[in-house]
């Protein structure tokens, strides 16, 4: 019985944390949407921009997950020669790609241009760091 009380706190924890980052996410999303002119979400409503940003997120998250290695595998001679920095290209990459498939799936949200992404990007970096700094880490709870 304790196992599967224990598998079922682990996997409310990590189900937990994967809608943090989805909020996260969102809330990143909003941010440099509100900040660029060139990002822009068109739902009539506040309860529809919300449902989009989560979708957005959601879409934005999986492309991270998936295709983001990726790129970063087969351009990791640029990466290292740029000391890094062509990751905010591949992230600029990915909020385009997402940009795309929200188009697909008829969602009111858009990324108007490449330097747009590059700076959406920059602004999502950095507001994702400072939300994660300030939400606890489920597993702290557990050790300490």
């Amino acid at each position: 019985m304790s196992y599967q009380r224990g598998f079922v706190i682990r996997g409310t924890i990590d189900s937990m944390r994967w809608i943090l980052r989805l909020v996260v996410n969102a809330a990143a999303l909003a941010v440099a949407t509100w900040i660029l002119s060139g990002i822009s979400i068109t739902s009539s409503s506040m309860t529809r921009k919300i449902i989009t940003l989560l979708i957005v997120a959601l879409i934005f998250g999986i492309l991270n997950m998936i295709i983001k290695p990726l790129f970063a595998l087969f351009t990791a001679p640029i990466i290292l020669l740029t000391l890094g920095l062509f990751l905010i290209v591949i992230n600029a990459c990915m909020l385009l790609l997402t940009s795309w498939l929200a188009g697909l799936f008829n969602l009111d949200w858009h990324v108007d241009g490449f330097w747009t992404a590059v700076l959406g990007a920059i602004i999502i970096s950095i507001v994702s760091f400072i939300l994660n700094v300030f939400l606890p880490d489920p597993d702290d709870r557990r050790r300490g």
